[in-house]
């Protein structure tokens, strides 16, 4: 069994020796060495040259933003951020992604137990060890060059749709990608992004003022409306429900799904239940395979589906196995999902009833 080599970067050695203590449980995951700053982590990256490091934002002498972008930029590395639950280091995780992160995880308190993060925290680690790490240029900037502007959509053709969409490892910003071609007049877009409390708060804050629709975290209760797009709140689960022709999201607590919550599987299924054929589904970069049977399930219900392709994923395992099981319509690159969406909708294709919530057995949580 071929190990990954971690390294743990946070100046807390509680952090350090649990994170050391737990990971060490797991037989193909090795934690060679810990620092205290990036200074020690520089030296120690250079002689012990780890597959993945955490990464704590708040450290001494050097933050952990600071540190990453000069990584970034001399050696590249697969780095998963490991923040406390701030306002301040939310912003900044996001723009850890900007940098090249990989992941954010959130330090063990309030709902998440130091076992259950470190079992997230492994999981983490696997995707990152995965990743690709060929190329200086951040996602978004690389799409944005190839995206067409322009997309145009007759406001009919959204009134009753929804787009459903699910991302996990480098979702943050293939999603960000999506979401500012999408035009103002789009159907409602329900989105579930694996990440914690706060972040998933912040994310959504970040992208309402880059993107042409507005972008908010889901309430309880929720309409879903044409023009705007709602973020599954993180550590908890989001579905859309119907009343007459109304769709809105219920936002619930609930158990895990392959390890997650939001799940997009959840989503998915829900989905595929009230909206059928009206539904358009998005499967995107991140590791596992939460939403793959969902995306099938919104297939067999008439809805359109997309594949995100394995060159522009960041980490292939979800659009992988939706693809293996027979979910994806169409499997495309990051930069083609909107004009795919678009051109879908303007078709005039799938069904237009909005009298009565389609048919089907899906469970929920």
């Amino acid at each position: 069994m071929k190990q990954i080599k971690v390294l743990i970067v946070d100046d807390s050695a509680i952090v350090r020796k649990i994170f050391s203590q737990e990971l060490s449980k797991h037989p193909d995951i090795s934690v060679i060495g810990v620092a205290p700053d990036p200074f020690v982590a520089r030296d120690k990256i250079v002689n012990l040259k780890p597959d993945v490091i955490t990464l704590d934002i708040e450290m001494p002498r050097m933050d952990g933003l600071s540190f990453l972008r000069k990584l970034m930029k001399y050696h590249p590395i697969p780095a998963i951020i490991v923040s406390s639950l701030t306002p301040a280091n939310s912003e900044m995780a996001l723009e850890a992604f900007e940098y090249g992160a990989v992941e954010v995880m959130a330090k063990p308190g309030g709902s998440y137990s130091v076992g259950d993060m470190c079992a997230q925290l492994a999981e983490k680690i696997r995707a990152a060890a995965s990743v690709r790490m060929n190329t200086p240029t951040p996602m978004a900037e690389r799409i944005a060059q190839n995206n067409t502007p322009g997309l145009s959509l007759a406001l009919k053709r959204s009134t009753h749709k929804v787009i459903a969409m699910g991302a996990s490892t480098g979702g943050t910003e293939a999603l960000k990608c999506v979401l500012m071609a999408m035009p103002a007049n789009s159907p409602g877009i329900v989105i579930v992004q694996h990440m914690p409390p706060r972040f998933t708060t912040a994310f959504a804050e970040r992208l309402n003022g880059l993107c042409q629709i507005e972008v908010h975290e889901a309430k309880d209760g929720d309409a879903v409306l044409p023009g705007t797009a709602l973020i599954a709140p993180g550590n908890f689960h989001m579905l859309l429900k119907r009343v007459g022709a109304t769709y809105y999201v219920e936002v619930k607590t609930g158990p895990l799904v392959f390890h997650q919550r939001p799940s997009v599987d959840v989503l998915f299924l829900s989905v595929a239940r009230f909206v059928g054929a009206n539904a358009l589904g998005v499967i995107m970069t991140g590791m596992g395979r939460d939403g793959a049977a969902g995306l099938l399930e919104m297939k067999k219900a008439g809805a359109y589906t997309l594949a995100q392709d394995e060159a522009s994923c960041v980490v292939f395992g979800m659009p992988k196995e939706a693809i293996r099981l027979g979910g994806a319509e169409k499997v495309v690159s990051l930069s083609d999902i909107p004009r795919s969406l678009m051109n879908y909708l303007n078709s005039g294709k799938g069904s237009l009833d909005c009298t009565a919530p389609a048919a089907g057995t899906a469970k929920e949580v």
